[in-house]
């Protein structure tokens, strides 16, 4: 539009042509299609045609230079799977949010696919800096500063059941803690911190966790020395040993009705399903570790299992 509207105001201008031949004259000069002129040109007007044709074959190269590497370098490709992907997460609801894809992040991911989480990664690296990039279809990417507002409603953190916000310095993680707070006051927000006085920073912030990964992997290697069969037990749980054992937490209420009220003695998980009952959580740091066989469940309470992959499955196919 911008190539039409200098070709009829020179054309106006210069050889006092009317707006409708003027027009006529920019449309014909431009497709090259050869049509006869609406009057003979003057001098000036020769000058200023070949001028506007050089300016058109321009425009043209600079366009097809523009839009050849979309089509022959598959970036269209890539800007049509950034769209799908950004209207996908417009409709997750009860999502996790991950900010940061490091090494921290990535393990973040990895365990909350295991458990079929749906999970939006905001990472500012270019999405290839990763070669081990977690593919799943339950994984969803957005390449960004997850400090930025705008970021973090694209990744639906209003919608959001939980947000991890594991970037490398601790201020950002501060920024993004109280950002996503203010957005959705019902979040649930863990955070990273490297130094001890972050910690607070990110509670006043509105994290409902701090994590401080040096200081857990320094506790880890002196327990190793000192404890290490407890370790070792520890490493079950979180699928890293040889025979990996898993910890699940049930709510009650997923449980079938008939079962909501009964005693652990009449459940009998261990003897029905192989999985054994660590402990019952009843709200506001409320445990019972071991519960006594005349213990008898109550709304709100949450099992805590322990068992392998097949005897967590037989708990579930038996109970709810």
């Amino acid at each position: 539009m911008t190539s039409i509207g200098v070709g009829s105001a020179g054309f106006m201008l210069i050889e006092d042509y009317t707006f409708a031949e003027a027009f006529y004259m920019s449309m014909i000069t431009i497709s090259t299609v050869g049509f006869q002129e609406v009057k003979p040109l003057s001098e000036e007007g020769r000058w200023f045609t070949a001028f506007y044709i050089l300016y058109n074959i321009a425009t043209l190269a600079y366009t097809i230079s523009v839009i050849s590497p979309y089509i022959f370098e598959g970036k269209l490709k890539n800007v049509w799977k950034v769209y799908m992907e950004e209207h996908e997460i417009q409709q997750y609801k009860g999502h996790i949010i991950v900010c940061g894809f490091g090494r921290n992040g990535q393990r973040a991911v990895r365990d909350l696919l295991a458990s079929q989480e749906k999970v939006v990664v905001i990472e500012l690296e270019p999405e290839g800096e990763h070669e081990n990039r977690i593919r799943n279809e339950n994984l969803k990417y957005l390449h960004g500063d997850a400090t930025q507002d705008e970021l973090l409603e694209k990744a639906g953190v209003r919608k959001a059941k939980a947000l991890i916000s594991s970037l490398p310095k601790d201020a950002d993680n501060v920024f993004v803690t109280l950002t996503a707070r203010g957005l959705n006051p019902d979040l649930q927000i863990v955070a990273r911190a490297s130094e001890k006085n972050t910690g607070q920073k990110l509670i006043r912030a509105g994290a409902d966790s701090v994590i401080m990964p040096d200081e857990i992997g320094g506790s880890h290697m002196a327990r190793l020395i000192t404890s290490p069969e407890i370790i070792h037990f520890l490493d079950l749980l979180t699928g890293d040993g040889p025979n990996p054992m898993n910890l699940e937490e049930i709510h009650v209420t997923r449980l079938r009705p008939k079962f909501r009220n009964c005693s652990i003695k009449e459940l009998d998980i261990h003897n029905s399903t192989g999985a054994t009952l660590l402990g019952i959580s009843r709200g506001k740091g409320d445990y019972l570790v071991s519960p006594e066989l005349e213990v008898h469940l109550q709304t709100g309470d949450v099992l805590i299992l322990l068992g392998s992959a097949k005897s967590v499955k037989n708990f579930m196919d038996t109970f709810t």
